[in-house]
């Protein structure tokens, strides 16, 4: 993948469980575990996988109790650093690939744009370079901008400069959006394109009629909103359509497409990746005891499988 290819193209057409401290590194790595303050939450219960100051365990337990909801698990892990998330992010990945490719000989990856791009960077150093199999992935994007491949925008660009060209994916494997469609039909275009992945059993199908990805992984807005799906918008609402568009993003470019939440919520897997104290407030209100009637976007993933938010230390200073 040295060059934007022609064909990365679009397709037209509970238990309850508690973690315990590991004392070892992956047994896929040489690197010393990664140092982190982190907690669980299962089910409404907190257990720690770190030393963390009293007075932070404390407030994380009045603030997150009950955050769990009874359609899956719900865990929250806070990193000292930004490069200690990155370093777990990559290991968690590699082992949901390793998974899923034993089970069913594929792994579906759902990516956003961002920074989360970035966070992704320890998946194309050694030893998850070598040792995963990336002939098996097939990615996705939870919601693109409606501009060229080329564009500083889109971030089909960003995932490419940062990740995909680094890594021996097929690129018949990689399905970015049409962008020579407009918004609406490149909606259209991409959910026609999903709808052929779970036909024929590349990516799997929910018990609701959704498709199933392995992966989902999501970044958070400073205002809570994830995907293209913002606070107060009436897509926050839509629950027919897999894939819908935007012609009005609060947050430019104005037009996007976007998955919904019956979709993102159907995956088996999803990381919300969250870094820097910018992101503090919306963090605590995503994770405290809200009543308010307008939920945030990011309060609204709730996954029919397992939630993990992975948070450094500036993220999660006012939980």
């Amino acid at each position: 993948m040295a060059s934007l290819s022609p064909s990365l193209r679009s397709f037209s057409a509970g238990r309850r469980r508690l973690l315990l401290p590991s004392s070892r590194a992956s047994p896929l790595s040489s690197r010393p575990p990664t140092k982190r303050l982190a907690f669980s939450v299962d089910f409404g219960v907190i257990s720690l996988t770190g030393a963390r100051p009293r007075n932070l365990v404390a407030r994380a337990r009045s603030s997150m109790a009950g955050t769990a909801t009874e359609s899956g698990r719900k865990k929250v892990e806070v990193f000292d650093t930004e490069e200690d998330l990155a370093v777990s992010l990559a290991k968690y990945a590699a082992d949901l690939s390793a998974k899923f490719v034993e089970e069913r000989g594929a792994f579906s990856v759902v990516l956003s744009g961002g920074s989360l791009i970035k966070s992704l960077r320890k998946l194309v150093e050694a030893p998850y370079i070598d040792s995963v199999d990336w002939s098996r992935w097939h990615v996705l994007w939870v919601d693109e901008r409606v501009v060229p491949k080329d564009h500083d925008d889109s971030n089909y660009k960003l995932a490419y400069d940062g990740f995909l060209s680094q890594v021996p994916m097929l690129p018949g494997n990689v399905y970015a959006i049409n962008d020579a469609l407009s918004a609406e039909g490149a909606a259209d275009d991409y959910e026609t394109c999903i709808k052929h992945l779970v036909k024929n059993n590349t990516v799997a199908s929910s018990e609701s009629g959704f498709p199933k990805f392995d992966l989902m992984l999501l970044g958070m807005g400073p205002d809570g909103h994830v995907a293209s799906l913002f606070p107060g918008h009436p897509l926050v609402r839509e629950n027919k359509k897999w894939v819908t568009f935007i012609k009005d993003s609060p947050k430019p470019p104005p037009e996007r497409i976007t998955f919904t939440f019956p979709v993102i919520n159907a995956s088996a897997h999803i990381a919300l990746v969250v870094a820097g104290a910018g992101k503090a407030g919306v963090v605590h209100a995503a994770l405290g005891n809200s009543e308010s009637p307008d939920p945030l976007p990011v309060e609204m993933v709730s996954p029919e499988g397992e939630l993990t938010w992975f948070l450094d230390k500036g993220a999660a200073s006012k939980l």
